[in-house]
């Protein structure tokens, strides 16, 4: 599932392609899959922005943000297997979505959204409605955690911290794959109840957050062995090759060198995890 690394890739890949320009057509693809869910529908989306510029394109959790001049806001949701290309589609099967700009001097002449699996999602939303549905529904962007933001959420919740990273009010952009690696880095257990953390946890939490995620965007994501995901130009990330435990179960821990990396099931989602270098403390388990 694309998460707050490769999200960040797509923006950083089409941003320069699409940034400035003028909407001369938005279209559904036709596609004999699945459809992804789009609103509102084709038609009226149409009508909106005819003859629109594209003002920025953002990244806001996990999600892609075109900002159109008009004020409305395309939000692609990628989910499990979206990606945002500018040329060379996996396949063309499953292309979901078109934007054409007017021709000018760049080489690409349109965006599109591709989706193996049909999970992904397209909003049109007017800025009421960016700020009532996606804005007003998420907790800090991960890259903009402190030691501070992450102390103050960390003691609202007794939840196991790997859970509670997972959940985008507690801290936006984190998914399943990146939490297990943070977690590793900051030599923290999954199962350690998140109020329970200390002060030099919670140091080494808001250190490993920004290194391991500022890593797999210099890398341009990970991609795994199913290879759907790709950077705007279908080329592969790289990071995959950096995980220290994430898919390494039954593996000897690249750390510590004791450690055999364990999988067990946190809110339905693989956790990956050293029981050596990520023991809880005594007396910290509930």
């Amino acid at each position: 599932m694309p998460e707050l690394p490769e999200v960040e890739t797509m923006v950083r890949g089409v941003r320069p392609h699409v940034e400035g320009r003028r909407l001369h057509a938005v279209r559904r693809c036709r596609c004999a899959y699945r459809p992804i869910s789009i609103s509102p529908t084709i038609r009226a989306i149409q009508q909106r922005v005819a003859n629109a510029r594209v003002g920025r394109v953002v990244r806001i959790a996990k999600r892609v943000v075109l900002e159109l001049t008009t004020g409305d806001c395309f939000v692609i949701e990628p989910r499990m297997t979206g990606l945002m290309l500018l040329d060379d589609p996996p396949d063309r099967g499953h292309l979901r979505m078109q934007w054409e700009f007017v021709t000018d001097q760049r080489r690409y002449t349109s965006l599109w959204f591709w989706d193996r699996r049909g999970l992904g999602t397209v909003r049109l939303y007017s800025p009421q409605q960016m700020q009532e549905r996606v804005c007003g529904q998420l907790g800090p962007d991960a890259l903009t955690m402190t030691e501070h933001i992450w102390r103050s959420r960390c003691g609202r919740t007794g939840r196991a911290i790997k859970i509670a990273m997972l959940d985008q009010r507690f801290a936006a952009g984190i998914g399943n794959l990146y939490a297990s690696e943070i977690l590793h880095a900051a030599r923290i257990s999954p199962l350690l109840p998140a109020d329970c953390l200390d002060r030099p946890q919670l140091a080494r939490l808001n250190a490993a957050t920004h290194k391991i995620l500022e890593a797999a965007i210099r890398y341009e994501g990970s991609t795994l062995n199913d290879g759907t995901y790709r950077n705007a130009l279908n080329q592969q990330g790289g990071y995959q090759n950096e995980h220290r435990v994430y898919a390494r179960a039954g593996e000897r821990c690249l750390r510590c060198r004791r450690g055999i990396v364990r999988r067990i099931v946190q809110a339905q989602r693989s956790t990956f995890y050293c029981p050596v270098c990520q023991r809880v403390p005594r007396g910290r388990r509930r």
